[in-house]
């Protein structure tokens, strides 16, 4: 089957609403130069989606817009939580969820992953569903176990429509943002895995049309050793992402 490429760029906690808008219009700008089919995401601060999604609606540029969390309740007294709704009246039709910096800093536990996910589906929002292994499991050589752990519980008791959606990034803590990066056969072995596990639950059509991202400190020159392999559909981008050069070179790298 024939996936459609995707780069995502996870802006994390960076750009006011004003510098979001500009990059925005950059990448937009930079982007009229490539010609392919790829899927262009990107997912601001909360406080920079309006901006970003004016800028994207009234210049008709060809990026989706995703957020970088959510809360998996409809409403409610729910303090500084952001609903689902809130999202999608944005135009958000992608949401990060379980990203390993909220696993880490906010505790997250694969159930509140999978709660995301169901509420992101729930609200008509396609999850792009994180996971990977801190360094101590890597070498231990129990990798595939530990995220095979982890897709197995944040993507249970979905609809095999909405397993077929999901987006899941392979993104291996030991290589945010530090430089250090798997061979691209090693990350290919881990997203084979994710889809047989996927297979597994919901069926080998689902697991063949859902896509596995890549990510951990992807740039423009190791994105196409990545992008070769066979099971890796694309790439969520963190700090190469808050550079309209570097994020479309990345993004022309998956229409090769």
């Amino acid at each position: 089957m024939d996936r459609r490429m995707m780069v995502a760029g996870n802006w994390k906690m960076y750009t006011t609403s004003a510098e979001g808008a500009v990059l925005v219009q950059d990448m937009a700008r930079e982007l009229e130069a490539v010609h392919g089919d790829v899927e262009v995401v990107v997912c601001p601060p909360f406080t920079g989606l309006k901006a970003v999604s004016t800028v994207i609606e009234y210049d008709r540029v060809p990026i989706a817009l995703g957020a970088q969390d959510v809360f998996w309740e409809r409403e409610g007294a729910f303090t500084g939580e952001i609903a689902p709704g809130m999202l999608t009246h944005l135009g958000c039709t992608y949401v990060i969820v379980g990203h390993s910096e909220r696993r880490e800093h906010f505790n997250e536990t694969d159930e509140i992953v999978n709660r995301k996910v169901k509420a992101a589906f729930a609200s008509g929002m396609t999850p792009i569903m994180c996971v990977g292994e801190p360094l101590a499991i890597r070498e231990s050589g129990e990798t595939e176990r530990f995220v095979r752990d982890q897709v197995l519980a944040g993507a249970a008791g979905l609809e095999t429509d909405d397993a077929a959606r999901l987006v899941v990034a392979y993104e291996p803590i030991w290589a945010i943002g530090t430089g250090r990066t798997p061979t691209p056969e090693s990350a290919n072995d881990v997203a084979r895995s994710i889809r047989a596990t996927i297979g597994a639950m919901y069926g080998p059509p689902a697991a063949m049309q859902m896509r596995v991202l890549y990510g951990g400190s992807v740039k423009p020159e190791n994105a196409a050793h990545f992008f070769r392999e066979p099971d890796v559909d694309g790439a969520l981008v963190g700090g190469a992402s808050l550079k309209a050069g570097s994020f479309v070179e990345i993004v022309k790298a998956a229409t090769r």
